[in-house]
């Protein structure tokens, strides 16, 4: 429908008058925008990631896992891509694969591209990340390789989708608020354990990103929450996206038409509470949905402006180890401990032994009005509350589980205290041991470097 301006001496087309009562419907689109879907669920029964305890694959579905992707398109034509995927977390073996693909197929190159995982710690195993915590026999391991070989292909062709169906679109940008997250890194006399810590820090925002169509009507809903994906603990043993693959459900059915993405955000020390049965991981996903579908009913920010990206490695290094280091472990009882000790011997005799790791930080800005940060691995929250202290917490939203899923990435406070994040954890993600106590700094200006580069200041 077409608006008409009123000139002096003519009357007001009437078409006018109902564009007034549906104003959505003649406001000029500032993008383009496509959205694609394709189920991952696996086909067959599948080693399920997140708990080392698990000791046989999975007893079918509560509700299929899916990749979906946004494609963006500014007015010069400049794109980015955002996937999600209800999953672990996508190793560098299959990102750098589908970046590689989707960059020599859809000319979308390495920094318009994220890739985000919901860290359902009820989905499959994923080759080459958190492969440490299993000893599988021949056909559990084919069947792992062969999931990770038609992930990669759909991946590839979900970006391929949303890129065909690119239509004019408008951006609006708002912010929820969500309490069932609890900080999980509990002080203890004999050190930090995995429980309870109500005095720790948490992050309860709930960034939301309204996709609309020329016509107004809702396309697609990006949203995120920063707190693991574990309400389902390691006696389930059925596929589901946990309370993040409920809220999509729930979205979606209140909004027929629209696909509900959900983005991981720095959740690494933070657990769902309370959590262990089915009912909960349902009710923090109706909680979740019904927070996001109250700020899509609220009168958001409007973005606008051209797409930019930047996508930077950074080396990370490692606390010093030895060879004698590892031997020392072989004689102890802890199976994973002992596996992990001798993945890293193998290592010495190729002359190969791990220093250092590339760790990917990206950074998408629409206009002035919105930046999404997009951090590799497990990241704790202590780095979203610095990079809203130092940019501002307007118009962002801060990721982790993006790109890369190597470990968990700790900022020198839980490094110094020690705990399953800053050590314990690198054994099934087969690490050599925790980092040095540059890890933050290294991080964060290369953050810095790649908000630089899109334009983001930091606030004064």
């Amino acid at each position: 429908m077409t608006c008409w301006k009123r000139k002096a001496g003519h009357a007001r087309p009437l078409r006018h008058v109902a564009c007034l009562l549906i104003a959505p419907l003649c406001m000029a689109a500032d993008y383009k925008a496509g959205v694609g879907r394709i189920i991952i669920t696996p086909d067959k029964p599948i080693y399920m990631s997140g708990y080392a305890g698990r000791n046989h694959p999975s007893e079918g579905v509560i509700h299929d896992l899916w990749a979906k992707a946004l494609a963006i398109e500014d007015a010069k034509n400049e794109r980015v891509v955002i996937v999600t995927t209800d999953l672990i977390g996508l190793p560098r073996s299959i990102a750098d694969i589908v970046a590689a693909r989707v960059e020599k197929q859809y000319g979308i190159d390495r920094a318009q591209l994220v890739l985000n995982s919901s860290h359902t710690h009820t989905g499959p195993l994923i080759r080459h990340n958190l492969e440490n915590m299993f000893e599988l026999g021949p056909e559990d391991n084919q069947v792992v390789t062969d999931y990770a070989a038609m992930l990669t292909e759909k991946l590839v062709g979900v970006v391929g989708s949303a890129l065909s169906d690119l239509a004019p679109a408008n951006l609006w940008f708002g912010n929820g608020r969500s309490t069932f997250a609890i900080n999980r890194r509990q002080k203890t006399p004999k050190g930090v354990i995995i429980g309870e810590n109500p005095e720790g820090p948490t992050d309860p925002d709930v960034p939301v990103l309204r996709v609309t169509g020329a016509d107004g009507k809702l396309r697609a809903v990006l949203f995120g929450y920063a707190c693991h994906n574990t309400t389902l603990t390691g006696q389930f043993y059925r596929i589901s996206g946990d309370y993040a693959g409920f809220a999509q459900i729930a979205i979606e059915e209140t909004n027929p038409g629209a696909t509900a993405m959900f983005m991981m955000l720095c959740g690494a020390d933070q657990n769902p509470h309370p959590r262990s049965s089915l009912e909960l991981a349902q009710q923090h996903g109706k909680d979740l949905a019904t927070e996001v579908n109250r700020v899509l009913g609220e009168k958001l920010a409007r973005v606008h402006g051209s797409v930019h990206g930047a996508f930077q490695v950074v080396e990370l290094g490692f606390a010093p180890k030895s060879r004698e280091d590892f031997e020392g472990r072989l004689k102890e009882t802890n199976v994973h401990r002992v596996r992990h000790a001798k993945g890293m011997l193998r290592l010495y005799d190729d002359g190969n032994p791990i220093r250092r790791y590339p760790y990917p930080v990206q950074a998408i800005q629409f206009g002035k009005d919105l930046t999404l940060v997009a951090l590799g691995g497990e990241v704790v929250v202590d780095y979203v509350l610095r990079i809203k202290r130092e940019y501002g917490s307007k118009g962002i939203i801060v990721a982790g589980y993006s790109n890369d899923v190597m470990s968990y990435i700790p900022s020198l406070r839980v490094l110094k205290e020690g705990g399953y994040e800053a050590d314990d954890s690198m054994i099934y993600y087969g690490l050599p041991g925790p980092y040095d106590e540059e890890v933050e700094d290294h991080i964060m200006n290369t953050v810095h470097q790649v908000m630089k580069r899109v334009g983001r200041a930091a606030v004064q």
